[in-house]
């Protein structure tokens, strides 16, 4: 049952102040509203997790802030566990609440993020409450997946297991998730004038092995102090392979292989400790992340006839790593107003090794030289802001934070630099419950963006047969966004949230000519607009109890002068529209359901020096599901997936000297890659 219950519109301090498991949050005067969950409510699902519980909150869809930002920074996401952010990046808020049993949650709550008073919260936010255990329980889940072309996978498979001992607790989780795809389809080349100079034949497989083992402590002493810490060890192997037949018209039968593996390590450790202190409250969090991710690509082509031999290796290793520390100090709120002041501190690093080798006719491999392809990347970066909230009316609530950054960015090996920058940031969110129904948020934004350290070194795709040229001079790009969400209770009818946004963006990143190559670089201005939807629509009022439709989608339009030829094009490679839909009924006095999922996606073609390249999917990927939610005390669920037979396609165009000259080659192609049936068993214990 739902419930709306008054809530306080300063509930940062009283949120922050609980324990990160098994707190009660404090509740003062009303100013907005709340929607309050219990997990009887969604009792139809049969959900094993606190994640499987959020998945179906109508008209939500979860945020767990983006694992690449800046730093910490103030609060992204939408999602709190027992009032508090999750102190993760990798190990984020969604990984979290799949390591929450449904036996240990006590409630769940959407509240006004503006309202909460923690900076950068807006909009829609889901807090979970969990329950006070003496026990243990846990979660499991097991996958078998089978597809053309490839072996079924066995191996999928996940457990969790969390438990609480006085102001101790703890939880820990598991999990193999393997990745298998495979696709096969003609490719046709042509040259500028459109006539086929030769027909391809190819088959493409990926396979890639993905573990993890992740855990959390959470402390909370009878003093109100509030301790935490995670940590997740994650390894990703991938091995791609794509085997060609080449038929060139009037040439020789030729064949090329593609291979490229990775052996990637990550391992991430934070955590955060909050105390009472003067008249307010003080919290720390800090946070180490590493990366090594060695890769080997390998082509290599010959003739059948013996002629034409030739062989490339790229092979490169990269260092990457991260660590912060943040510091927050909240007063205690009054008056419907609350302050916070925060200071971070954040060092990155990358350290890219690489090197290029080629032979023909069987010749032994000679290295060649890559410019800029051995260098360590580093940024030094010290943020201020301080941040206001306060209550502007029973049902009208402001937040507005001011901030300034500063950075060094270094570079050395192959290239060297120094810069440094200073560079304002903040925003300000104003959210009006114009009834019990029915809030607005308007948010104003003023972004610095996070740079990628790859775009400072140089790399080599040998499958394009292209490569991209680092940029030692790419600085982080800006934008003031301005947005406005409509969040809309349709009662027995579901609910939704609208938000139009539109950005105004400063040195954006994108591709330039750089010498006599390119790769990326900063254009001076750029901008961008869009429309999110999330919705649920509930039959029960049309006499289909327990069943429903979700759906979530998104457009995006943009606009940059292309730095080649001076014309206006949409960002490179950006989002068009992305949209998925499902449509689930759970039939009544039963253990069972059924449902339809559809998923599309189309975006922007992507530019280089003397390329077009545009690629995407089509029909949209679709598949029926049956599921049993109580097969001998589990949930049984199979899948038949791409029944609308989902194809891959590919067009790159390829001009000469670059795109201001002629079309001289043309490859298209399309791959299909067929159903793929997956049986999944869920339990607890």
């Amino acid at each position: 049952m739902k419930n709306r219950v008054p809530v306080c519109a300063s509930l940062l301090f009283a949120l922050s102040a609980q324990s990160a498991f098994g707190a009660d949050l404090a509740v003062a005067t009303s100013t907005s509203d709340k929607t309050e969950y219990k997990a009887e409510d969604f009792a139809q699902f049969a959900p094993r997790t606190a994640l499987d519980i959020v998945r179906r909150i109508p008209g939500f869809s979860i945020d767990s802030g983006d694992s690449g930002s800046r730093g910490f920074g103030q609060a992204s996401g939408n999602i709190l566990i027992n009032g508090q952010r999750v102190s993760g990046k990798s190990n984020d808020a969604q990984s979290v609440l799949g390591r929450i049993s449904t036996i240990n949650v006590d409630k769940i709550e959407v509240l006004d993020g503006t309202a909460l008073g923690i900076p950068g919260l807006s909009g829609q936010v889901v807090n979970v409450t969990t329950k006070e255990s003496t026990g243990m329980s846990g979660t499991w889940k097991w996958k078998v997946r089978s597809r053309e072309n490839l072996r079924p996978t066995y191996n999928d498979f996940g457990m969790t297991l969390s438990g609480q001992r006085g102001a101790l607790s703890w939880a820990i989780e598991a999990e193999s998730d393997p990745e298998r795809g495979a696709s096969a389809g003609p490719e046709r080349v042509t040259d500028g004038a459109a006539n086929v100079i030769e027909m391809r034949k190819e088959d493409f497989t990926h396979q890639a092995e993905n573990a993890s083992i992740a855990g959390s402590l959470a402390w909370n002493p009878a003093g109100g102090s509030v301790a935490n810490l995670s940590a997740e060890f994650s390894t990703y192997q991938p091995d791609d392979k794509e085997v060609s037949k080449l038929f060139p018209i009037g040439g020789v039968v030729g064949r090329r292989l593609f291979q490229g593996s990775e052996d990637e390590t990550n391992a991430e450790i934070g955590g955060d400790y909050e105390f009472g202190f003067g008249p307010g409250r003080l919290k720390t969090i800090a946070l180490v992340r590493r990366e090594n991710s060695p890769s080997v690509d390998h082509v290599l082509r010959g003739n059948l006839d013996g002629s034409g031999v030739s062989e490339s290796v790229f092979e490169q290793t990269v260092e990457e790593g991260e660590y912060i520390l943040r510091s927050e100090y909240a007063w205690v709120p009054s008056e419907g107003r609350d302050w916070q002041v925060s200071l971070e501190g954040a060092f990155n690093y990358l350290d890219a090794e690489a090197a290029l080798f080629r032979s023909t006719g069987g010749a032994p491999l000679v290295e060649l030289a890559l410019t800029n392809a051995n260098s360590r990347v580093e940024e030094q970066r010290g943020e201020l802001s301080v941040t206001h909230g306060r209550v502007l009316a029973p049902n009208l609530n402001l937040q507005v934070s001011l901030g300034m950054e500063m950075s060094e960015l270094s570079q050395s090996g192959d290239a060297e630099n120094v810069r440094t920058f200073t560079r304002p940031k903040g925003f300000a969110s104003l959210s009006w419950q114009v009834d019990p129904t029915l809030q607005l948020v308007a948010r104003l934004d003023r972004d610095v963006g996070q740079l990628d350290f790859f775009d400072f070194v140089s790399s080599v795709n040998l499958n394009q047969g292209n490569g991209s040229q680092g940029n030692s001079e790419i600085v982080p790009e800006q934008a003031w966004k301005l947005s406005v969400t409509a969040e809309k209770d349709f009662k027995d009818w579901g609910a939704a949230s609208l938000t139009v946004f539109g950005s105004d963006i400063e040195d954006i990143a994108d591709r330039i000519p750089i010498g006599t190559g390119d790769g990326p670089g900063n254009i001076d201005s750029a901008w961008r607009v869009g429309v999110d939807l999330d919705a649920t629509l509930k039959f029960a009022k049309l006499g289909l109890s327990g069943t429903e439709l979700t759906f979530g989608g998104e457009w995006r339009d943009s606009r940059v002068e292309d730095p080649l030829t001076g014309v206006e094009r949409p960002i490179n490679g950006s989002t068009i529209y992305y949209l998925d839909a499902e449509l689930r009924r759970d039939i009544p006095q039963t253990d069972w359901a059924v449902g339809l999922y559809l998923e599309s996606y189309n975006g922007n073609p992507e530019y280089t020096l003397n390329e077009r390249f545009h690629s995407g999917n089509q029909p949209p990927f679709s598949n029926i599901y049956v599921e049993h939610k109580a097969l001998l005390g589990m949930t049984g669920k199979l899948v038949v997936g791409n029944i609308l037979d989902q194809h891959d396609w590919l067009r790159r165009d390829t001009y000469d000297p670059n795109r201001l000259g002629a079309l001289v080659r043309s490859e298209s192609r399309t791959r299909h890659f067929g159903p793929i049936f997956t049986f999944e068993l869920h339990g607890t214990f």
